[in-house]
């Protein structure tokens, strides 16, 4: 009998979140005492309602970092690390008849751009560590990004072919041939692609996760620009067409909640950062939701409020983190019951 493959949506019971702690090797090394705090607040957040897995380049430097925190659920390991973005060299999990598997794909830097040899290696770090238990971790196969990839956790799963069919990540794979390895690695019935929308300063060719979010199998919250002037206007325009499109698997239009375009974050530089509303994180209990210190902010938060009930909205300065062009859900990975016990 053919075994039952699932790939869980991230509102699903967790066993733990990881967080890759940054250090003064990372790209972070002149704004530590900025992003520090904003990674306090969320392994703060999250270890209310669950446990908090951190990697640590160097566990006594991270040990004092977080003297001031309640330790009850808290899981230091000790690997070293390129960076910190732990949803995209995170381990991907899916459910083997019911069981975990964690799937251990190729992290590339998103297509070369940048240095990840040890950040690819933090996952089967893991496992030598004895942190996932008697979870198995397998290889995944290609180069894949947690950050790329949306689960509705019945067998849909939502992605973009900017990012996915990146020439950088597995150039020997056509649209065809990705979504074919897709559906049977995760066991999907489905895929839904976006061909349209960007975020200005995004490193990660269009990370779904940046863009539109299941909220539930029926509802889809999204990143909506309503300034004509706006560079981002038609690509949002045209991807919220595409969204209108989709159907769930009933034959049902998805209903759409539009989330605001926060007013323009800009670098030092003067190049613009890509914050988005869209990059929140669901876990146990709760949804931790980016904010930048803009106006958008509030509206954002109260547009998903009502899309979690039951669940705790608490919202993070990631003012910080935008800086390196990422934000909340990108530094998290959750991983679902008994992988972290």
């Amino acid at each position: 009998m053919e075994s039952a493959t699932r790939l869980p949506a991230e509102w699903e019971p967790q066993s733990a979140v990881q967080f890759t702690f940054p250090h003064p090797d990372t790209d972070w090394a002149d704004m530590l005492d900025d992003v520090i705090p904003c990674f306090l607040d969320c392994i703060r957040a999250v270890s209310r309602f669950e446990q908090v897995l951190i990697v640590c380049n160097d566990l006594k430097w991270v040990d004092r970092q977080l003297a001031n925190l309640d330790r009850t659920n808290l899981i230091l390991a000790e690997l070293p690390s390129n960076d910190t973005w732990a949803r995209d060299h995170g381990g991907i999990t899916i459910l083997v008849d019911n069981q975990p598997v964690i799937l251990d794909f190729v992290f590339n830097g998103w297509g070369l751009k940048f240095a990840a040899d040890k950040d690819n290696l933090i996952t089967s770090g893991l496992k030598r560590l004895g942190i996932f238990g008697s979870t198995p971790v397998v290889p995944g196969g290609i180069a894949l990004e947690g950050g790329g990839i949306e689960s509705d956790g019945q067998g849909t799963l939502m992605t973009t072919t900017h990012c996915l069919l990146s020439p950088n990540r597995n150039p020997h794979m056509d649209q065809a041939a990705t979504e074919a390895f897709l559906k049977q690695r995760f066991g999907l019935k489905r895929v839904l692609w976006l061909r349209n929308g960007y975020l200005a300063g995004d490193d990660t060719d269009s990370h779904i996760d940046t863009l539109a979010r299941f909220c539930d199998p029926e509802t889809i919250a999204y990143v909506q620009c309503t300034d004509e002037s706006d560079e981002h206007y038609e690509a949002l325009r045209l991807m919220e067409q595409e969204l209108k499109a989709f159907r769930t698997p009933g034959g049902q239009p998805y209903r759409l909640v539009p989330l605001p375009m926060p007013s323009p974050v800009y670098a030092e530089e003067g190049y613009r950062l890509p914050a988005t509303y869209a990059n929140f994180l669901i876990i146990n209990g709760a949804v931790l939701i980016p904010v930048y210190g803009v106006p958008e902010d509030d509206a954002a938060v109260e547009r998903l409020r009502p899309l979690f009930p039951g669940r705790e909205i608490i919202a993070i300065d990631c003012s910080a983190l935008i800086r390196q062009h990422g934000s909340l859900h990108c530094i998290s990975m959750q991983y679902p019951l008994l992988v972290v016990s």
